[in-house]
């Protein structure tokens, strides 16, 4: 089952890892909004020519911690777990930004989601714009309850 499949079915959460132990500022995002519409927001992305959000994504060990208590995945694909993917802020706030602007100026697009997903496009442009001034890297993780 794919991610975004996995989304829809579980109360899902779209959240910033910040590269280090502390990054020494708040990086809380709530993200169940983006999980909710990721479908739209891909495709909205692939039209306005930007990195999709789950572009972004990298498995990290407490996402897949998760995932084995809840039984999605197998303690064998866990111990394989590849390294975490890391990226540049600047290019996560391309994204960010491209979609704020649309849903600005194009309040209907995700109906009554709209709002909630632009307020935590902005929880996002808050942590990325933070994260790209201490030069730090980050992926977006995935947190099901």
């Amino acid at each position: 089952m794919a991610i975004s499949t996995r989304l829809k079915s579980m109360a899902a959460s779209l959240y910033i890892v910040v590269e280090g132990d502390d990054p020494g500022y708040d990086i809380f995002v709530n993200g169940q909004a983006l999980a909710r519409n990721e479908d739209a927001l891909e495709r909205l992305a692939e039209r306005l020519h930007v990195t999709p959000l789950l572009e972004f994504f990298s498995a990290d060990e407490n996402s897949m911690a998760l995932l084995l208590e809840q039984g999605v995945a197998s303690p064998d694909w866990a111990r394989h777990l590849p390294q975490p993917q890391w990226y540049d802020a600047p290019d996560g706030l391309l994204t960010v930004r491209a979609l704020i602007e649309f849903l600005t100026t194009n309040s209907a697009a995700l109906g009554s989601e709209t709002q909630p997903v632009l307020i935590e496009l902005r929880e996002y442009e808050r942590v990325l714009h933070k994260t790209a001034q201490h030069g730090l890297h980050w992926h977006i993780a995935v947190s099901w309850r």
